[in-house]
Order: C-alpha cells, then structure tokens, then sequence
C-alpha cells in the first residue's frame, strides 16, 4: 500500500472542503488563548527562557498594520533604575485618575494596576515618528497609527499566553513626562508600558471584573444590522464606573 502522504493528508479540511481551515486541536488552542488572555499585574520574580522575549516582539511584529506602515517601536527597560523612573510616573497618574473618581476612591487604589518592579521584563511600546508620511487608510483616520500598535500588542499578549507567560498593559502615565524620560524624538509616543513575566497564577476573569467594575457585554449588545439601532442604549447590561 502506498503510504505516501498527499495533499489532502497535509492538511485538515472542513466539511466545505477548505484546505486553509487548521486542525481542530489547533483552533481549540486559538479560543482558548483567547479566552484565558489576561491584563496581568502580578508576578513572580524569576527571568524568562533565553528567546522568550525576541519571539514575542517577533509575534508583534508580524501585526497587521494600516498602510503596512509598522508604526511600531519597542524600548526594553533593563536597569532598575529606570524601571522606578517610570514607577514614579504611573504612580503619580494612579494618584490623579483616583481623585477623580470621588465614588469610588479608595476603592480603586486598593486595585493594582502594574507590576514593573516585580515582572522579569519592560517593554515600552512606542508610536515611531514621522507617521504623518503614511497617508494610506489615514488620510481621514489618522488615528490608525494606534490601532495597528494595539494590533501588535495584541498579538504578544496572545503569543505570551500560549507560552504560560503574563503580559499586562499599562496606560496609567504622562505620555509627555514619559516620552521625555525616554528620550524620545519629536513626534514619537508612548503608547504603553508592557510588565511581562512568569506569574503564580492567571486570572480566572478579568481583575476589573472581579472588583465589580463591570462584566463583559453580551455578543447581542455589540452586534447591529444595517444601521445603529434606537434603542441601542437600552441594551447595555454593564454599568460603568460612578464618575
């Protein structure tokens, strides 16, 4: 018998016959990267494996973008004195965002928002300068220089948490006080501060969630037809912060 694979042994189709589909096993790891993606501020200290970090700035990089235009920068944070330079940064702007949540004050500062002085790496990713030279799909978006970044995040986040390792986002700083620590040049922006590392534990639900903050919306409640509905704010289920 003539044991010698062919194309379709290769590879996996669906019932209409598509070779591109993956495996079940391999979709089933998809979803469940998904599902179990957390924003991490807990950590453990130890290092990463030798590589770990390349391939998920690797993972980043191969984000879609507008315009292919890769707006994305990454700045690795090794000393631990700069890590309590940007320490001091978030701190101050946790300290500013909790009074104005009057309602809700002390119960957001017992919530931790970051981990740089605990996790095995920083990263701080950062929007290139001159990315007003990249016209295609921002001519009237510019703003899509941020989503093709947030893409690239996204992307480690989901790579970090196929390889058991923690990711968490940070936006709680002066982007100017930071771009300024940085050395940045003029017109580069940092878009996020990056705690990555090995952790005891994930979370089972988002932190915010478990603070009774809100929970996720119903797939119902984002999904219209044709046109934004009237009644579209009667379906909101979540209530937002007291502000």
């Amino acid at each position: 018998m003539n044991s010698t694979p062919t194309a379709n042994d290769a590879q996996p189709q669906d019932k209409a016959g598509n070779a591109d589909r993956y495996s079940d096993v391999e979709i089933a790891a998809l979803w469940r990267a998904l599902r179990e993606r957390r924003d991490m501020r807990h950590f453990v200290a130890d290092t990463l494996p030798e590589g770990t970090l390349e391939r998920l700035v690797e993972a980043a990089h191969l984000a879609p973008s507008v315009g292919y235009m890769q707006p994305w920068r990454f700045i690795r944070i090794r000393s631990r004195e700069q890590r309590e330079r940007i320490h001091a940064l978030v701190e101050a702007e946790r300290l500013r965002t909790a009074e104005v949540l009057p309602s809700r004050n002390d119960e957001f500062r017992a919530v931790k928002i970051e981990g740089i002085l605990d996790c095995a790496e920083v990263l701080v990713a950062c929007l290139m300068p001159g990315r007003e030279a990249h016209i295609v799909g921002r001519r009237t978006l510019p703003e899509m220089d941020v989503a093709s970044l947030g893409c690239a995040i996204q992307n480690m986040w989901l790579a970090a948490r196929a390889e058991g390792v923690g990711l968490g986002w940070v936006s709680f700083y002066d982007p100017d006080a930071l771009a300024a620590l940085l050395e940045l040049p003029a017109g580069a922006r940092p878009l996020a501060v990056l705690c990555i590392g090995h952790v005891r534990e994930f979370y089972p639900r988002p932190m915010f969630e478990d603070a009774g903050w809100g929970k996720r919306l119903p797939l119902a409640s984002l999904l219209f037809d044709e046109r934004w509905p009237a009644d579209a704010d009667a379906l909101q289920t979540t209530t937002p912060p007291a502000y």
